[in-house]
């Protein structure tokens, strides 16, 4: 999953928080480690300190899991090893951005006996396919947003996912959305709302130009930003936010090391009730990941916790199946 500029037999790795567009584009996501089907616990406070209040954050805090997503399924041989690092996995209800099809569609047996968690996926509308439909088939934004709200729901249904599962809309395109790309995204969401599923989105949390402000100085907005004050303004149902930013910082870059994640919290990406964020994007995009370059593969992708020939999306979550499609 890409955004323009301004998405196995493994065992889940659990990071512990403190407080707290990726793979296969368009053409043109520790104290102590414990990799394995146990969580990472934090290393035990010296006998001579106390313990931190129960009101402190950092006792509070809740695991992290890790997490990737590909456009195209790694392969049943894959899921073993992939197993090793992340606790659940994208997994898309029709064709992922820039394919010509889906090859996730019928996997998700295998994933479930695997013991993954998921991150689901619908690919929604570039605004030109928006703007499309309307000159061509006369389907306003709105209608075409129920139309694939109605899909997405029986391809879920299909896929065998249960009542309840967070079905997020990949909003491709970053910054504030358009009048029709509003339309069309809200469409989507009342009705996966008022479906047995819940309503989510793969949204951009990378600071966007949104012109001049009321000092005449430029401001900047995020699309997790303009999507939160929208469902404000309208009293519209609330969407699960998956925010993509690879920006290093706040991003640690293509790693799964437990030093580098040990801390990692949705949080972290800058949208503070994000439930999942990708810090990481295959390919890497040069302008935003200069800090963490020697982190990515010399083929400018990221394939930590994967093999050389498998290239990911990297995600943190604080649940190991964030879509609770189990």
């Amino acid at each position: 999953m890409r955004f323009p500029p301004a998405p196995l037999l493994f065992a889940a790795l659990s990071v512990t928080s403190v407080s707290l567009t990726g793979c296969d584009s368009r053409p043109a996501g520790l104290t102590s480690t414990s990799i394995g089907a146990t969580a990472v616990q934090p290393s035990p406070e010296p006998a001579s300190k106390p313990l931190p209040a129960p009101t402190d954050p950092a006792a509070t805090a809740k695991p992290s899991y890790l997490g990737f997503d590909r456009n195209t399924y790694p392969g049943d041989d894959a899921l073993a090893p992939l197993h090793q690092h992340f606790a659940y996995t994208g997994f898309w209800l029709n064709n992922p951005p820039g394919e010509q099809q889906n090859t996730w569609s019928g996997h998700r047996p295998q994933l479930v006996a695997a013991g993954f968690g998921f991150l689901v996926l619908f690919n929604g509308r570039l605004d030109a396919e928006i703007k499309h439909a309307q000159a061509r088939d006369k389907l306003t934004p709105d209608a075409l947003g129920r139309q694939d709200a109605q899909n997405a729901v029986a391809a879920a249904r299909r896929e065998g996912f249960p009542d309840g599962t967070v079905l997020f809309l990949d909003q491709e395109e970053g910054g504030r959305l358009l009048p029709e790309q509003s339309a069309y995204f809200f469409a989507f969401t009342e009705a996966i709302a008022a479906s047995p599923y819940r309503a989510g989105s793969y949204l951009s949390g990378q600071p966007s130009d949104d012109g001049p402000g009321t000092n005449g100085k430029r401001i900047t907005i995020t699309t997790a930003q303009d999507v939160r004050e929208t469902i404000a303004a309208k009293h519209l149902h609330s969407v699960a936010l998956w925010i993509a930013e690879d920006a290093c910082p706040p991003a640690p870059g293509c790693t799964v090391s437990p030093d580098a994640v040990a801390h990692l919290s949705p949080r972290n990406s800058g949208t503070l009730d994000a439930i999942a964020w990708q810090y990481a994007q295959s390919p890497q995009r040069p302008e935003l990941t200069h800090a963490c370059a020697k982190t990515y593969a010399t083929d400018g992708n990221c394939h930590a916790g994967a093999t050389p020939d498998l290239y990911l999306d990297l995600n943190v979550a604080s649940s190991p199946d964030p879509s609770h499609g189990r």
